[in-house]
């Protein structure tokens, strides 16, 4: 049977438990075995968190005995990215410039889900300091990609969607400043919802850029997604019954984000639209000139705020950092604190362009990412090659970042590839919705 844990939703699991079929305890002894089992274990998490899981999973096994439970994820475990804090146990964001730094305190959103009864299996890799969305991190690990261990994951919550992908987790947590939930769920099949900034809780988490991280899932499906969601914002799951595609307006955004689409993303965008068709979705097609100007303030905008926070620490450790994230943080030296204020003053002109032109839309849809995984050892030896892997990676998902949006991306049934559908600011709840709808047109 516990294999079979292994591949099952988080809500199928919470569901046995809530039934009395499995226990909390088991099933978190069943994950951490085949963490420690796993030929990968040393690539996907950089720590583990046995007995805060066992402690967490006991209490769970003791709240579902007496019908206590405090919602249908309690005793299901979780995974979380290494650069949420948790009390006592190391949290080094991927970099040797944080090494052994334990904090005293958990992250609120760790604190939250524990405290929702989700035991903590332990800490996943990620790339240096979360700036990266290839997932590559000679440093530290590179987590294997489902596909293909010897190409890169995605980043750059890249061990979050390799705990999932893997089996070696129901759930996981990653934060997205670019693209970091939803590049490494599109290449590794699974789903990932970026949130709205500001909205989730980032106390207790290492920043990157905070006027763009944010926190999110990465899920087997979308109701996982929704569980999670509602755990992390602190407000009751979106209820997910009902949802449908039949009448809804979507809208394929054709500037930027099908420009030199390889070919595996494009035929799965293309199917996955076909489908939403078929299930009754009136599908549009426009240009939104605004999100290209946008594009070319992400540079300032982006790399300045990285700096900002970083620029100190990695000065003085710089030979320990891969040199090609360390380059990137240093571009944003470059730029001068009036164009960095301008820049942003001129995104929330632009955002407001956007909003403008997709307001009557349910929703935004481009291909999460426009190419596909790359060998591991071709971006070692060429680090033009990543740096421009890196930037196309990331060209798709910064539109929403950069737009300021929520943005779900859906596995479309070409192996490594995704469809995004994006919705206003705080419209998460109503993008689930969306999303379970789109789940059960493209059937995968």
């Amino acid at each position: 049977m516990s294999e079979k844990w292994r591949s099952m939703s988080a809500a199928a699991l919470g569901r046995g438990i809530g039934a009395g079929e499995i226990c909390p305890v088991d099933l978190t002894e069943a994950f951490l075995d085949a963490i420690t089992a796993h030929p990968y274990r040393d690539r996907i998490y950089a720590r583990t968190m046995k007995q805060q899981a066992l402690d967490t999973a006991a209490a769970a096994r003791g709240r579902a005995k007496l019908g206590l439970r405090r919602g249908v994820l309690d005793g299901v475990p979780v995974s979380w990215k290494d650069l949420f804090d948790t009390a006592g146990v190391a949290t080094e964001s991927g970099s040797l410039l944080l090494k052994g730094r334990t904090p005293l305190h958990d992250a609120e959103v760790v604190s939250r889900l524990t405290g929702a009864g989700l035991p903590p299996l332990g800490k996943t890799h990620l790339t240096e300091l979360a700036f990266s969305g290839l997932g590559l991190n000679p440093v530290t690990q590179t987590p294997p990609n489902i596909h293909d261990p010897e190409s890169v994951p995605g980043g750059s919550s890249s061990g979050a969607a390799a705990s999932v992908a893997w089996g070696l987790a129901p759930l996981a947590i990653g934060s997205d400043t670019g693209g970091s939930v939803r590049v490494p769920a599109a290449w590794n099949d699974l789903v990932g919802l970026k949130t709205t900034a500001g909205r989730v809780s980032l106390r207790g988490a290492v920043p990157l850029a905070p006027r763009f991280d944010t926190v999110g899932p990465l899920a087997r499906t979308v109701e996982d997604a929704a569980l999670a969601f509602g755990l992390l914002d602190a407000t009751p799951a979106p209820d997910l019954r009902g949802a449908t595609l039949d009448g809804t307006r979507l809208l394929v955004l054709e500037t930027v984000a099908l420009d030199g689409v390889h070919p595996a993303p494009a035929k799965g965008f293309e199917s996955a639209v076909a489908r939403f068709a078929k299930a009754g979705a009136r599908i549009d097609h426009a240009a939104v000139p605004a999100v290209a100007e946008a594009m070319d303030l992400a540079g300032i905008l982006f790399a300045a705020e990285c700096y900002g926070i970083w620029g100190e620490a990695i000065e003085a450790q710089p030979d320990v950092m891969f040199a090609p994230v360390r380059d990137r943080f240093r571009s944003g030296a470059a730029h001068l604190a009036h164009e960095y204020i301008k820049a942003w003053r001129r995104l929330e002109e632009l955002r407001v362009q956007w909003q403008a032109a997709v307001s009557g839309y349910d929703a935004v849809l481009i291909p999460s990412v426009a190419t596909v995984p790359q060998k591991i050892d071709d971006l070692l030896a060429d680090l033009a090659f990543f740096a421009a892997e890196n930037l196309m990676t990331l060209r798709n998902t910064r539109i929403g970042n950069l737009m300021g949006l929520c943005a779900l991306t859906l596995p479309t049934g070409v192996p490594s590839t995704g469809i995004s559908l994006m919705a206003g600011a705080g419209q998460e709840a109503r993008l689930l919705r969306l999303g379970a709808a789109a789940e059960g047109a493209l059937g995968v």
